[in-house]
């Protein structure tokens, strides 16, 4: 059962089936990992980057249209720390979005279940370049945890590859599916091999985790990413794989376009019915069944 599904009872609309100019049906396409960033909501504090323009939900969707993609799963943004306000207001208005959200492990269930109704299907825990991230064995969060458990929310993971060791037992244990942001981040200091990429790969093994192929621009080597893509693919499959384009590429905004990132899958899984699959599929039955 997908993390969206508990939400998804509200929501029986469908949307038009679109049709891209090659006329394949296309509005199965999810665009699995995308941010929206605008001005009237404030920066926390120590915010990592400081968009210049603003990138709204209605810049969002004209940019699915544009590319022939149905739906977008919207990842809550660090930089604005709790406040999930805007994303929420989006998932409310088009039903053609989800997103998770960063909230305070003390947050209470009926609050949780507030932001289920506009839209919320998991928590983000966004802790790359956090010197100490938080204990998810600690009663808070093991508090959390068992609340995003009884709303079927999943858990949304960023973190460099080194440190995924360190979070994914506890997530196991707690019984929510895990979804494993940008190739687990790997990087050209902590390879393939490193035991953290390894434990994420036996994660997946689990039954319970997924992994978003997904800003790849991010990896500093274009190998890498095809690389980890390969191995991915080997150990997962396409059936636990999601490919999210990162839009609007937070501090590479004048360096990847949206096009470019389709581009990337193509080039990390030739094959059509495994890309198909990441593409529509997946992601479809992770959050929208």
């Amino acid at each position: 059962m997908g993390s969206g599904r508990c939400a998804d009872r509200r929501r029986s609309d469908a949307m038009s089936p679109q049709v891209s100019e090659s006329g394949h049906l296309t509005s199965q396409r999810v665009d699995a990992h995308a941010h929206l960033f605008i001005h009237a909501t404030p920066l926390a504090a120590g915010a990592w980057h400081r968009p210049k323009e603003e990138a709204s939900a209605q810049d969002f969707l004209n940019l699915l249209d544009f590319h022939g993609i149905g739906y977008g799963i919207l990842a809550a943004a660090s930089i604005f720390g709790t406040n999930n306000e805007y994303a929420l207001e989006a998932c409310a208005r088009s039903h053609r979005l989800r997103t998770t959200v960063i909230i305070s492990p003390l947050t209470t269930l009926e609050s949780m279940k507030a932001m289920a109704a506009s839209g919320a299907v998991g928590v983000r825990f966004q802790w790359r370049n956090v010197a100490t991230p938080p204990d998810l064995n600690s009663s808070e969060y093991q508090q959390l945890l068992h609340n995003m458990a009884e709303l079927g929310w999943h858990a949304q993971l960023h973190d460099d590859s080194h440190r995924l060791q360190n979070y994914l037992p506890a997530l196991e244990s707690a019984g929510v599916q895990i979804v494993v942001d940008h190739f687990g981040r790997p990087s050209l200091e902590h390879t393939l091999n490193c035991p953290g990429f390894q434990r994420l790969l036996s994660s997946i093994e689990t039954g319970s985790t997924w992994v978003k192929l997904s800003s790849g621009f991010r990896l500093g080597s274009t190998k890498l990413a095809r690389d980890a893509a390969q191995m991915l693919l080997k150990h997962a499959g396409p059936e636990r794989l999601m490919w999210g384009s990162d839009w609007p590429f937070a501090a590479f905004e004048d360096k990847v376009s949206y096009g470019q990132t389709l581009a990337d899958l193509e080039n990390w899984v030739p094959d059509v019915q495994a890309r198909d699959r990441i593409l529509c599929q997946t992601p479809c039955d992770f959050y929208l069944h």
